[in-house]
């Protein structure tokens, strides 16, 4: 790529022919019943239940595309795959595709030490880099741990630092083991503020979703962003399900922030794999796990979970916040990816991806049959701080 700073013509026909692809095409893909895709969605769908979107995606085509139940219970709004959910912790693959444009333009290093990027970012961890902030290998605190649960004032990614200052050691020393952080991602969304010279929610817009056509997605902030198909979150109360949108945390951007549809997720997907952002290289940078000390693999990269199912990579993410619920899964070998967006909290909605995954993906040779979803581990269950 001659100039990584900008989304060439070849790049964007790539992109569209993909995109354009991704809609009900020419030739008819195996499709599971659709009574076996209903049952897998059964709680999510009915009067006065919290719902869900999803979308598959198949060797460049949308094979799935659906919705159940309601994305707001006072209004009564059915759910659709444009519904805007919250994405949670599907977030930080943006966030860090954000600073993967930074570094490719060579305004930022991997490398780079924190405190030498950021003004503000406290002395005693002096020693974390950027790249250990990506792959949850810096030992941050969570700043969570420090916000109150009394506290109504919704905490802000600038407000991550003073939260951070509170401690005076990290878990581990930076880049010896690998702990979940929040606070990370919250810190990276600063770095690419500090360093593109804008905000983070238009540095997104600007370069990330406008490029993709993404014109309904957005970094949210109450007062000055609107949301046109928002879903609202809820959770199980004592007589039903009860609204439970916002927390404390849930203005916090870097780390959970964005809104978006499965609908628009599929030109996200197709970029993953064209690369109309960042380069091929750089992609697969971003989905190969840190290796610790001891030659352990974390099983996280940048923004990503990676690990095998039944002898194939398997990319995944899940998130999880007040009242809504999410997953991801990509196989990109096999060309495969299954989005499933919740707004209710709990459910594992990641067992349903699989779920859907395996409907397209061959069963193992030796018998014939994928082993139970439930069965196959996902990286995220393992790794400290990570539900």
């Amino acid at each position: 790529m001659s100039n990584p700073s900008l989304v060439t013509p070849a790049l964007l026909a790539t992109f569209a022919l993909l995109v354009g692809c991704a809609t009900p095409g020419t030739r008819a893909l195996p499709a599971p019943d659709t009574r076996t895709v209903d049952a897998l969605f059964a709680p999510y769908d009915g009067p006065g239940l919290p719902g869900a979107s999803v979308v598959v995606i198949h060797e460049g085509r949308i094979v799935l595309r659906h919705a159940y139940g309601l994305a707001d219970l006072q209004a009564r709004t059915r759910a659709t795959p444009e519904t805007q959910y919250r994405l949670a912790s599907l977030t930080k693959q943006f966030t860090a595709t954000a600073l993967l444009l930074l570094v490719q333009e060579g305004r930022l290093h991997y490398d780079d030490r924190v405190v030498d990027v950021l003004p503000g970012f406290p002395a005693y961890l002096r020693e974390v880099r950027i790249r250990q902030l990506l792959q949850h290998t810096s030992g941050l605190w969570d700043y969570e741990a420090f916000v109150p649960e009394s506290q109504t004032v919704q905490v802000k990614d600038r407000d991550v630092l003073e939260l951070l200052a509170r401690a005076d050691h990290t878990y581990f020393p930076p880049g010896s083991s690998v702990r979940y952080s929040n606070s990370g991602y919250a810190v990276l969304s600063l770095v690419v503020e500090r360093v593109s010279g804008m905000p983070f929610a238009r540095f997104l817009h600007e370069r990330v979703f406008a490029p993709l056509g993404m014109h309904s997605a957005v970094a949210y902030e109450a007062g000055s962003s609107t949301v046109p198909q928002r879903a609202y979150g809820y959770a199980t109360g004592p007589e039903g399900f009860i609204p439970r949108d916002q927390s404390p945390t849930s203005a916090v951007l870097g780390d959970g922030g964005i809104y978006a549809s499965v609908a628009e997720l599929v030109a996200w997907d197709a970029a993953l794999d064209a690369h109309p952002l960042v380069s091929a290289d750089t992609q697969r940078l971003a989905w190969t796990p840190a290796t610790l000390p001891d030659g352990a693999s974390s099983r996280y990269g940048f923004g990503w979970f990676i690990d095998e199912d039944e002898g194939r990579v398997r990319l995944s993410h899940h998130g999880e916040t007040c009242g809504f619920t999410n997953a991801i899964v990509k196989y990109p070998e096999q060309r495969l990816t299954v989005i499933v967006l919740t707004n209710r909290a709990g459910g594992e909605p990641w067992r349903i991806a699989q779920r859907l995954a395996d409907l397209w993906l061959p069963a193992r040779a030796e018998d014939g049959r994928h082993a139970p979803a439930q069965t196959r581990p996902w990286p995220f269950e393992s790794m400290p701080n990570a539900r």
